[in-house]
């Protein structure tokens, strides 16, 4: 399950995605659950860039009581089935996720290490996700996405991470030559075809741990009684 990723950044290179418009907003470096980032959709005759918010039913949406879930990945397996995804799916609402990496934990040491997971050759990349339209409380309209994800238990590469005895996952990379074909689909069928694991000899991985978080700093009697 992938719950982060590298957004490739506005002013960075963006000759892989020629087809595309750099986008015209701002988005943190690392793209988190709920974080708006780049996607690339289909607009009617052209392709888009707009932003949307990772996890195709946000958290604002979860009704009051019910318990929180997440929706940032979508199995391929399921994803016509299961209520959050099958009608982006069932309607072909497709689209891309611009990045530079993702990043997996990797239990090779006997706990989890963060690994970060790019092309060989240094290249962005792009992932195939599914978007959805949300009404939100003031009337605005706003987007979401999750990514899809395929089985990973016999690939070199992406085998290695998530958690021993867990099903491994891996998102779905699609190739520059098939940008346009991806998010033109016309079948499910058609889109399912691109639901494929990506050579591992073209990836590159490594350790990536986050930085240490910095100590909270305690505050004495002294120090309360100034704040008085």
């Amino acid at each position: 399950m992938c719950t982060s990723y590298e957004a490739n950044p506005n002013d960075a290179r963006w000759d892989t995605f020629s087809l595309f418009p750099r986008p015209d907003f701002d988005y943190k470096p690392e793209i988190y659950k709920d974080y708006f980032a780049p996607i690339f959709r289909r607009g009617g005759e052209a392709f888009e860039t707009v932003p949307a918010s990772f996890g195709i039913v946000p958290r604002r949406h979860i009704p009051p009581g019910v318990k929180l879930f997440d929706t940032m990945n979508a199995r391929a397996e399921s994803v016509a089935d299961k209520r959050s995804f099958s009608g982006a799916w069932k309607n072909l609402q497709l689209c891309l996720l611009p990045c530079r990496a993702f990043f997996e934990p990797n239990y090779e040491t006997g706990k989890a290490v963060r690994w970060k997971i790019g092309m060989a050759n240094g290249d962005p990349l792009a992932i195939a996700g599914l978007w959805r339209q949300w009404k939100e409380a003031d009337g605005s309209l706003s987007l979401a996405f999750t990514m899809l994800t395929v089985n990973s238990d016999a690939h070199p590469l992406m085998k290695r991470f998530h958690k021993p005895g867990d099903e491994k996952r891996s998102v779905v990379i699609v190739p520059p030559t098939g940008y346009a074909d991806w998010l033109s689909c016309k079948s499910t069928d058609e889109a399912r075809s691109f639901l494929q694991l990506y050579p591992a000899e073209a990836m590159h991985a490594e350790p990536f741990p986050l930085p240490p978080r910095k100590p909270k700093l305690a505050v004495t009697e002294d120090d309360q009684r100034q704040l008085l």
